[in-house]
């Protein structure tokens, strides 16, 4: 069982990535809690953020208000729970991180080869409008994983290769992966430019290039050698912020203010967290990605 609480500042975008989910056919809906309705699922996306918008727009200090949880059962934990064990240790999990009268929604994914959850959220409590405290989360999502192991006797699975978002010439599921670390860098608000982007990329072995009219994403052997065949930037879903076109070859110009060394501390800061999360054996870097192969086939 691999839990993630992914650094996501809104809480529209972490919705609406799963709702977005659904309407591909990707994902379902799989459960509700604590919400003003008996099923929100039958309302718009936008009836659902609005119940966490209304808790949100009551407190304007906090910048970091969404909560966006995923959890990543092995087959042989789906076995073992099923869908009714897993919507009851969801409902568990929310109680022991401290958010269990918040409202949540969550959506099971079944666009990969491994079945996966994720459960969207608000950190302002509903009741105070202050935000809950989110001290020692990490520690608190490792105590649970192991009681629920203990519980249910699950077998621990470790997958080395999906452990360490450092790309190498032998990296399996590349584009999956890709869309994953670029997702991740997403949600770090330090990366606040093109520069910090590329700087970022540099330290997992990927250099974006232009090649003719679009961009390319190359793996590299850490001195800028490519190692892999290039992917083309348009072939993958999640982006680098930094190289959205408004059009096909057009990209969008920002003029960005020199880098003080205030905003590259903090860069360091955040980028170094995301490689450590990377080294962690718990962190599961096959989410948010659409398995092309798989679709290929099915057509």
């Amino acid at each position: 069982m691999v839990i993630v609480i992914h650094q996501s500042s809104s809480t529209q975008n972490a919705m609406f990535y799963n709702e977005k989910k659904v309407v591909q056919k990707k994902a379902l809906f799989f459960k509700s809690g604590n919400t003003p309705t008996i099923n929100p699922f039958a309302g718009t996306k936008h009836d659902r953020l609005n119940i966490l918008k209304d808790i949100e727009n009551g407190n304007a200090r906090v910048k970091k208000k969404g909560l966006h949880i995923s959890l990543n059962p092995t087959v042989a934990d789906l076995v073992k729970l099923g869908d009714t064990g897993i919507r009851s240790e969801i409902g568990n999990l929310m109680d022991h991180l401290g958010y269990g009268n918040q409202p949540f929604f969550v959506f099971k994914h079944t666009d990969l080869d491994r079945t996966h959850f994720h459960i969207v959220s608000t950190r302002i409590d509903c009741q105070t409008g202050k935000k809950i405290k989110d001290t020692y989360e990490k520690e608190k999502v490792q105590r649970f994983i192991k009681s629920i192991e203990q519980k249910y006797d699950l077998t621990k699975e470790r997958n080395q290769a999906q452990s360490n978002l450092k790309f190498s010439a032998g990296s399996r599921n590349l584009k999956q992966n890709l869309e994953s670390l670029f997702y991740q860098l997403n949600q770090i608000d330090s990366v606040s430019n093109k520069q910090l982007y590329n700087k970022s990329l540099e330290l997992f072995n990927v250099e974006v290039r232009r090649s003719g009219r679009g961009h390319v994403v190359l793996i590299t052997d850490g001195n800028g050698n490519p190692v892999r065949y290039p992917i083309r930037l348009s072939e993958l879903e999640e982006r680098p912020r930094s190289y959205v076109s408004v059009k096909a070859g057009q990209e969008i110009q920002s003029t960005w203010p020199a880098i003080d060394k205030f905003e590259l501390a903090q860069w360091a800061r955040d980028v170094n967290r995301l490689i450590e999360k990377s080294k962690d054996s718990n962190l599961e870097i096959n989410h948010f990605i659409e398995k092309r192969k798989k679709q290929k086939r099915i057509r």
